[in-house]
């Protein structure tokens, strides 16, 4: 039989195959680099198995010094299992919010830019008020879900509803100050149909793929939320004994059977329900769990009721927000995902004095440690808080930094895992930790700023120190026994003071000058970090308890 040839005649038709094959490989090769460099702007990953599963516990009212791991001298409350996620991971001993209340260091947590950028100038968001986040605003969970991640939140929101009230109705939901609320069938028939539908602005406008929780456990509507819906319709009100007995705040309409106590379990069940589900999937997830403790209500269940041994139903809500704590770590471990998975714990500001601090103090324990104040204040027990990062195979079990850092640096840390740059008009006050994370002993920010919930601002400069007002700011400043020295603003060096007791404004003019001068700069750049100038969402006037008194 005769062998038919293999080799090709090359004519100019059949050249022109490979030399097409050629081009459109180069092409896609350029394209996959162009693609790969510029993920981070269009939300692509290239790889989503190599990046970490990332859980961000955010505790409420939680002092520096009711963690044991910070205040080992002064603290009688057990938290073992907080305790064993700093001892696996690193604990930063000068980590700040951005407020000494809730919800501005939640604003600033999930969006890298400092709360008073934003209409949000002190206090914190109103009873049935507005979201507080810019719907065009970048967040945390917002970038993690550009780049493949499930997101979820669960537990307390307190950044803003659309809540839909028809005109005139407002006083149904929130009486005014002092006049009883009531539940009559008018009220009924606007709960009704208010919390009958959905509601606009929470968290899953805000990037997060599922929301539950409660919105504020002590402010109406006394029910859980998932999503954008409330579970069942609340139509009666809150007995107000138990408001009483609980130290909760504002009565309003619940459900029939609420019961304050059920929160906290019902929130860690389902983050633990979540993490299981999230890790069969195989795909990278973040779980945002800001707690409602200890915050009030003080809502204690039954196992941890005396369980402190200090007479105190803060004190065991401490110990039973812990416990939380070691639940959802222990469902990272059961479902295969600790070692694959960056933990973070904080609080998002200092212990509230209002519920029995001077007496924990009278029995051996100080919420604030060795630190001036409480929450509220610009001092540093209202800021300074307990923040931990735990990644196996990346964080040095048992590390300890020392370096000045701020909760504003979780968007531009978790960007940094990523390989995301940020564009410029987001995370304008957010520096990366990662090489922090990596055990870098240099600084990654120099500066920081928190304020009071007057409003007050309070601006480090490595370890210096000022508040630009004679008081602490806060709304229960008085609670740290120290009266004003009747100097218009305060300077400390936290090297060798950090109680804040030695008021050096007078005697350090330069200083005083040069922190002055910075603190213009940060206010008027809109940005705290490198990149273009960018512009406040309002009229800042930081100076006005400064200048006040000049």
């Amino acid at each position: 039989m005769e062998r038919r040839s293999t080799e090709v005649k090359r004519t100019p038709a059949n050249l022109l195959g490979p030399l097409l094959r050629r081009i459109a490989t180069f092409i896609l090769i350029v394209c996959t680099a162009v693609l790969s460099i510029h993920s981070g702007k269009y939300g692509i990953s290239a790889d989503v198995s190599s990046v970490p599963n990332i859980v961000l516990i955010l505790a409420d009212d939680l002092g520096y010094g009711d963690v044991r791991s910070y205040n080992p001298e002064r603290g009688k409350i057990a938290t073992p299992h907080i305790d064993r996620l700093a001892s696996e991971g690193m604990r930063f001993t000068d980590a700040h919010s951005s407020s000494g209340v809730c919800s501005p260091s939640r604003y600033t947590l999930l969006t890298g830019r400092y709360h008073w950028r934003s209409r949000l100038q002190a206090g914190i968001v109103g009873y049935m008020e507005g979201p507080l986040i810019a719907a065009e605003r970048l967040t945390v969970a917002g970038m993690l879900r550009q780049q493949g991640y499930h997101t979820a939140c669960i537990g307390k929101w307190h950044l803003g509803w659309e809540w839909n009230i028809p005109s005139g109705q407002r006083e149904l939901f929130a009486p005014p100050r002092n006049k009883p609320m009531e539940a009559t069938a008018a009220h009924r028939e606007a709960w009704k149909a208010v919390y009958g539908r959905p509601i606009g602005g929470g968290p899953t406008t805000r990037g997060f793929d599922e929301y539950f929780g409660t919105d504020v456990p002590n402010w109406p509507p006394y029910c859980f939320i998932e999503n954008d819906r409330t579970l069942g319709i609340p139509t009666t009100l809150l007995p107000k004994e138990l408001l009483r007995n609980h130290l909760a705040s504002l009565p309003g309409p619940a459900l029939a059977d609420w019961e304050l106590e059920k929160i906290l379990p019902a929130l860690a069940e389902r983050a633990r329900d979540y993490i299981g589900r999230r890790a069969k999937s195989g795909k990278p997830f973040f779980l945002y769990l800001p707690l409602t403790s200890p915050h009030t209500p003080l809502a204690v269940n039954e196992p941890w009721r005396g369980k402190s041994g200090l007479d105190s139903a803060v004190a065991d809500l401490v110990m039973e927000t812990d416990d939380v704590v070691g639940r959802v770590l222990l469902a990272l471990r059961e479902n295969g995902v600790e070692d694959k998975t960056l933990v973070l714990f904080t609080s998002d500001n200092g212990f509230a004095p209002y519920v029995g601090a001077k007496e924990l103090e009278a029995r051996g324990h100080y919420p604030s440690g060795p630190l001036r104040g409480y929450k509220g204040d610009a001092w540093e027990g209202g800021h300074r808080v307990a923040f931990i990062a735990r990644w196996p195979g990346v964080v040095e079990a048992g590390a300890v930094c020392d370096q000045l850092v701020h909760q504003a640096d979780v968007l531009a840390t978790v960007a940094d895992i990523q390989g995301v740059k940020l564009p410029a008009n987001a995370g304008e006050d957010s520096f990366s930790l990662l090489p922090l994370l990596r055990g870098a002993r240099e600084p990654v920010r120099d500066h920081a700023v928190s304020h009071g919930s007057s409003g007050l601002p309070a601006l480090r400069i490595g370890l210096w120190k000022m508040l630009f007002g004679p008081t602490g700011g806060g709304a229960w400043s008085k609670m740290s026994a120290t009266e004003p020295d009747g100097r218009p603003a305060q300077l400390y060096n936290l090297a060798d003071d950090i109680g804040e007791t030695k008021n050096l404004y007078a005697d350090r003019p330069e200083m005083v000058r040069q922190m002055t001068e910075r603190m213009e700069r940060i206010v008027g750049d809109g940005r705290s970090t490198p990149g273009p100038t960018q512009k406040n969402d309002v009229p800042v006037h930081w100076k006005r308890f400064f200048d006040s008194l000049q």
